[in-house]
């Protein structure tokens, strides 16, 4: 019985011991950063939405982070889930040799200026459609992963209730009209790119791959423009006539933190620097680098604007 009961305490105090803590598991509103925030947003002629979360200290701030927005161009990261799926699958193969043809041109951009029999590896495929945003890549992609249909089921299975490819699936042609190729909430974008970091989605060596493609970014405008050089970030920034998105995980000194921020029936609708969703984005990027390190003396260099396209 003395043997037991040792045994019994050992295991006790053990398991007390590994167990996360109630308070290491609650999440804690950041009243201060959602306060700032709010004021961020203040006059912007649209709807705007914004999730934070800062990783060691488990505190997030949220504002409409569950409204769905369009992802607009946010939508190539579920895509590109599907395409890593697809491989699992094994009805792709990550290493195959594409075959271009113009019959998928969709716009001017890098893939869809190929000639017609092209061969170019479908790893470089998907890091113009994360990196440079390539459309003509992206819808490839998304018929070679099965269509949006595939994607969405991964993402229903995998507990997004509002993340969805509408573009060239069926069935979705009204919330193709109403919110564009792609929906989503601030929130579960944010999640989708935690659960990348974490090496949650399809196994952590496709997380880690996909968490490589997301730290190459040629669109470094916007959120990305408001955090040093220095720091490691991966993003995915989106952007048509009426909504600018992007979603950012940042490798900060005092920890990591992921935010997504959205907007949508924006009345300023120029394609300029100056557009008030691209003007929010920076704003709301510089306040959560500040407020998470707040000793940081980094701004962005005198005229550094020149030098973004």
């Amino acid at each position: 019985m003395k043997n037991l009961f040792k045994i019994s305490v050992f295991i006790f105090f053990s398991a007390q011991a590994f167990a996360p803590t109630a308070r290491a598991q609650s999440e804690k509103m950041d009243q201060k950063l959602v306060s700032k925030l709010e004021e961020a947003m203040k006059g912007f002629r649209g709807n705007a939405g914004i999730y934070v979360k800062h990783l060691k200290n488990n505190r997030i701030a949220s504002v409409n982070s569950d409204s769905v927005f369009p992802t607009a161009s946010m939508v190539k990261i579920p895509i590109m889930v599907g395409i890593f799926e697809k491989i699992r699958q094994g009805g792709l193969k990550f290493d195959q040799v594409l075959t271009y043809r113009d019959s998928l041109k969709y716009d001017d951009g890098v893939v869809g200026s190929f000639k017609d029999s092209t061969k170019i590896p479908m790893p470089k495929v998907i890091h113009l459609m994360i990196s440079e945003s390539d459309n003509t890549g992206s819808l490839w992609l998304q018929a070679l992963a099965g269509g949006g249909e595939a994607i969405n089921q991964w993402l229903e299975t995998n507990g997004f209730e509002n993340t969805r490819v509408n573009s060239r699936t069926p069935n979705r042609k009204q919330a193709q009209a109403t919110y564009g190729w792609g929906q989503t909430t601030p929130k579960e974008m944010a999640k989708l790119m935690l659960m990348i970091r974490e090496g949650k989605v399809i196994s952590p060596d496709v997380s880690e791959r996909m968490y490589r493609y997301l730290g190459m970014q040629f669109w470094d405008g916007e959120a990305l423009s408001q955090i040093p050089s220095n720091v490691k970030t991966s993003a995915k920034s989106g952007a048509v006539n009426q909504a600018k998105s992007e979603v950012v995980m940042v490798h900060a000194p005092h920890g990591d933190y992921v935010f997504c921020i959205t907007t949508k029936n924006q009345l300023d609708q120029r394609w300029e620097r100056s557009n008030e969703g691209y003007e929010l984005i920076r704003k709301v990027s510089e306040i959560i680098w500040n407020h998470f390190e707040p000793k940081s003396r980094w701004k962005p260099v005198k005229d550094y604007e020149k030098w973004w396209f």
